[in-house]
Formats: C-alpha cells, structure tokens, sequence
C-alpha cells in the first residue's frame, strides 16, 4: 500500500541522539555462519531473561532448514511430503510471522530492545516503522527500498522477511535477508493462505529479489557488494543511534542459563 511505501518513510526515519551522553547502549554480536536453532534460542533467552539492547546478525545457517512462526501449521505451509524426503528440519520459532526456509545464502539480522531505547510505543506496527527507518538509511534512497505491509522490498519483491515478538517493553525484530536462495529449497512452501496484499497469486519466484541479483542490477546502491559491506553499513548506522558494544558468543550465551520460558524447538512432521 501506498501508505508504507518509501515515500512515507523519511519522517519515520531514527534520529540520531542529539549528543553522545543521550545514547543508550547496544550490544553487537556478529556471528558469521552459525546454526539458526542456536541462533534462536539465544534470542529467545536475551528477549526473556535478560534487559539489555541487542543486535545480532549473522550469515547463513547450514544444513537448510524450515523455520516457521509460532502459531504455524505445517500441512498448511510445507509440501510435508518433500520435506521429509529432503530430510529438512523444520523449526517453530518463539516469535509471531510467515515461514522460510533459509540456508549458507540468508542472512539474518535481529534487535531485542526495550522500546524506551528507541522512543517508540511497544506496538508491532511501530516497531516495523522504526526498522523501516534503520534500513532505509542502510540501503540510501536510490535503492527503491520500501517497508510493504511486514516485508522489506526492493519496488514490488521481497527480499527480506520480518517476525517479531513483544512483551511489556521490550521486544525482538528479526529478519531473514535473502543474500540469495535455491529455488529447490523455496519450492518445499506452498503459498500461503494469508498472504500480504501485494503478493497477490504470485509464485516465489515472481515474487522474490534476491540482494546479490539487485545488487548486480543496481551499481548505485554500493552496500549490495558483498555481504560484508552489508553486514558493515548496519553496524555504521547502529553508530549513528547507539554507544555500540561489540560482544562475544560467550556474553550472548549467559542468557541461557537464566530461567525462561524456551518456546523455539524442533517439530515432528
């Protein structure tokens, strides 16, 4: 819808603290290739247990695997069959949105903050909006990035998906970037029956960019090079808004070991 699209975002964008001592902290944990189930539970434990601001970002996950939202079903979104032919596991994440089936090509990036870091009311539309904002930033104007219902876009094709879970103040954004795909993998989904409006009937692969593809496409939008300059440009626009803490997988995982509730787990076909 028009309303979301990027003409509307520049007054959605984050503004950058008036001086250094306004700055809340965050801290930024790159992982490179890690296993997304771990990945998970992490998050899920640092939303749960813990209180400080996150971001953690990752690239790729190896072997492919299904991840679908929590209140997914999986004969309603997977060609049950071929996945458990393929021998792909699938895996129910703590957190609300569509299902991916992600691989060594997506890359992943998450926030778990608490809402007064960023000034924003503790509403999922809200927090979209402030993402929105970040990533527009990352990607610059000429870009054609846009925030379409709960997708990142490149014009009218996805290239990043969005889950999200809240609780009182503090909440997790995570997205699925497709640095690329394998078709085969994407043909394990069926289209869903709820589905963004601008989707309409159209298949994965009419409506899906992938960031290597429009990158190559698009000379202009220079963080499209490479992974690690993506990777990099959300970092240096972490620095325009936080005191950015750089952290270790050994911080991150302390929070496992604090009672909470764990609703990401592996499901039986």
């Amino acid at each position: 819808s028009s309303s979301s699209a990027a003409s509307s975002l520049p007054h959605l964008r984050p503004q950058p603290a008036s001086a250094p001592s306004m700055m809340m902290n965050m801290r930024l944990l790159r992982l490179g290739n890690f296993g997304i189930l771990r990945q998970l539970q992490i998050e899920e434990a640092i939303f749960r247990a813990a209180n400080e601001n996150w971001c953690i970002i990752s690239r790729g996950t190896e072997p492919p695997a299904i991840v679908m939202g929590i209140s997914g079903k999986p004969h309603m979104l997977m060609d049950v069959e071929k996945v458990s032919a393929a021998k792909v596991p699938v895996i129910k994440r703590f957190t609300g949105g569509g299902t991916v089936v992600v691989d060594s090509n997506t890359t992943f990036v998450t926030f778990i903050c608490n809402t007064e870091a960023l000034n924003v009311k503790p509403w999922p539309r809200e927090i979209m909006k402030w993402s929105g904002g970040i990533y527009e930033n990352v990607f610059g104007g000429a870009s054609g990035f846009r925030l379409e219902e709960n997708d990142y876009c490149f014009g009218h094709k996805k290239f990043g998906g969005n889950a999200q879970a809240v609780s009182r103040n503090r909440f997790v954004h995570h997205t699925s970037f497709l640095w690329d795909y394998d078709p085969d993998n994407m043909d394990l989904l069926t289209i869903p029956q709820k589905r963004p409006k601008y989707r309409g009937d159209r298949k994965h692969s009419d409506f899906l960019v992938t960031m290597k593809d429009f990158g190559l496409s698009r000379h202009d939008v220079s963080v499209l090079e490479s992974r690690d300059l993506f990777e990099s440009a959300v970092e240096r626009e972490l620095h325009n808004h936080f005191d950015v803490l750089p952290t270790t997988i050994f911080e991150a995982e302390k929070a496992l070991q604090m009672p909470h509730r764990c609703g990401t787990k592996i499901v039986d076909l």
